[in-house]
């Protein structure tokens, strides 16, 4: 690796940048990037994947233009929460549980375990940094972006399992990033929209927000992500935290002693790009406190992102130490994590803190079947039976009627599956007369009239809710309140269990926390009567 003191000012620079881009093979605006302007790392998206194998040979294929152009390893990223956010969704790829279903099991030690099987799945991927695990606490019903990817509204637990899962991934070589700092889950606004703000006092921050965030970095957390919010306790300025000093440096590095990497939210998202710009938000970013900017999408705002620190410290806007410093941390960072192969390296600081847990290395070149028990396992323990007025199991003896909603279209909270599997065809293969109708998520009123007609003589109805974005679309309820009436429900939430927040008191309710195969497979079976679910409800349906 080529000594701090060698590189250029735009080398330099380059390591502060991590890019995204849209081709499944190197393609110009990547190949620019890593040649002509030095970028330190990249992310994937869903846009990048068409298998594991072409995926494991496009990391090889951008770590040796890196080489070739003589510049640093690259740290390669992906946001691979788990449940709803899995940017690697195909066959080769365990698709492991989200954050709240693993919330509502109550146990860390299946986070610890799903975040070693992925950690060692990524790796193998050459992948090197993954962008999770979220300790938001999500205390507001309303949230449109947090939800189901945070643990729940108890600090505590989202602590708890926010540790198991750094321990997770760092054992297995791959570095866990705790986000979104200092805490997006008391939010009503998307930040990826616009500008939200987090309003309570210091104390309430330390008890809550700050919480996790502070045990990540005890548990020697390899980085943290910024949010795009504002938090007047903290910075009394209108400044969102990303590009606040007092909330970067004063915050998490002096008073929190985070020593790792900082690294900001995508800098397009409206909340900076619309009142900062991307250019002049990187500059921010940077004399903040951030070690890593991250502009996910157009290489015009990338190019603009480098270009502006360039001429900030050439103006001495920013002092060269500033980068310098930063620089250091990356490689630093990179001599860690960037290219290893999966040698199972377990960082001792990490498994310190799961308690009674031996952090082994996870074989995941070995046949599925050990993980496929692990999904049912933990599915049959997270699926929450939140009441039931006598309508569970279902009678053997009835037809069933399905409802049930499918993801067609990409947003920035959700994207369309690449395979899935639907409640009616899990059921059928345990009961006979079973009828499925589909809808979309957002289901229009005359869409919701037919269904109406056509159930109208079912004994069993079974209604599958799914809400993205903080409120349960209006289709939706229009279809569960008209139903409701003439009949007895039986309503699942299939990713936010706040649903039941927005729909008369149905017969039964039931939360799955995410429409997975592996879920949608064991949730057949408690609805028949073969399995009982042990799920605890993580937040609060007040």
């Amino acid at each position: 690796m080529k000594p701090l003191n060698d590189l250029t000012l735009e080398q330099k620079v380059g390591q502060l940048l991590m890019c995204g881009f849209h081709g499944q093979h190197a393609d110009e605006q990547v190949t620019r990037l890593i040649r002509d302007y030095h970028v330190g790392g990249v992310i994937y998206f869903r846009r990048n994947v068409e298998s594991v194998d072409q995926l494991t040979r496009l990391s090889a294929e951008l770590q040796d233009m890196a080489a070739e152009a003589g510049a640093l390893p690259l740290m390669i990223s992906v946001d691979q929460e788990g449940g709803m956010v899995a940017r690697i969704d195909q066959e080769g790829m365990t698709q492991v549980p989200g954050n709240m279903a693993l919330g509502a099991t109550g146990n860390p030690e299946y986070t610890l375990e799903c975040a070693r099987i992925l950690g060692c799945e990524l790796k193998n991927i050459g992948i090197d940094m993954n962008l999770a695990p979220v300790v938001d606490v999500n205390n507001n019903p309303l949230n449109p972006v947090i939800g189901v990817r945070s643990y729940g509204e108890h600090a505590e637990s989202v602590a708890a399992h926010g540790v198991a899962a750094i321990t997770g991934y760092q054992s297995q070589g791959i570095a866990a990033t705790a986000k979104h700092f200092p805490g997006h889950g008391d939010t009503a606004v998307d930040s990826h929209l616009g500008m939200v703000t987090v309003p309570h006092d210091r104390n309430r921050l330390e008890q809550m927000e700050l919480l996790p965030f502070r045990k990540a970095i005890e548990a020697g957390v390899d980085a943290i992500m910024t949010a795009h919010v504002m938090f007047p306790s903290i910075e009394p300025e209108p400044i969102p935290a990303t590009l606040s000093y007092k909330v970067l440096t004063g915050l998490l590095r002096e008073e929190m002693g985070f020593e790792g990497i900082i690294i900001t939210d995508c800098l397009e998202m409206h909340a900076i790009s619309k009142p900062y710009g991307v250019a002049e938000a990187a500059v921010r970013a940077v004399e903040a406190g951030a070690d890593l900017i991250l502009v996910s999408h157009t290489l015009q705002d990338q190019v603009a992102a480098l270009e502006a620190i360039v001429e900030a410290v050439r103006t001495g806007r920013i002092s060269e130490e500033v980068i310098h410093q930063a620089v250091e941390r990356i490689m630093t960072w990179k001599k860690k994590r960037c290219g290893q192969q999966n040698d199972h390296l377990v960082s001792p600081k990490a498994s310190e803190t799961v308690e009674a847990t031996d952090v082994e290395p996870v074989d995941c070149t070995k046949p599925t079947e050990p993980n496929e028990l692990t999904l049912f396992k933990i599915a049959s323990s997270s699926i929450t039976i939140v009441h039931n007025d006598g309508l569970l199991p279902l009678d053997p003896e009835k037809g069933v009627y399905v409802i049930w909603p499918e993801v067609v279209q990409r947003t920035e909270v959700d994207e369309p599956w690449s395979h899935t599997e639907s409640l009616g065809i899990a059921l059928s293969q345990l009961r006979g007369r079973v009828r499925e109708h589909k809808i979309t998520t957002q289901p229009t009123y005359d869409e919701a009239d037919r269904i109406l007609a056509d159930v109208s003589d079912s004994e069993q109805v079974i209604v599958c809710t799914y809400t993205s974005a903080g409120h349960l679309p209006k289709g939706q309820q229009y279809l569960v309140e008209k139903l409701s009436k003439n009949h007895s429900l039986i309503v699942i939430a299939l990713r936010n269990p706040y649903d039941l927040l927005e729909i008369s008191r149905p017969g039964s309710y039931v939360c799955t926390y995410e429409n997975t195969p592996a879920v949608v497979r064991v949730l057949s079976h408690v609805l028949t009567g073969g399995l009982q679910p042990t799920g605890s409800l993580p937040v609060r349906l007040r």
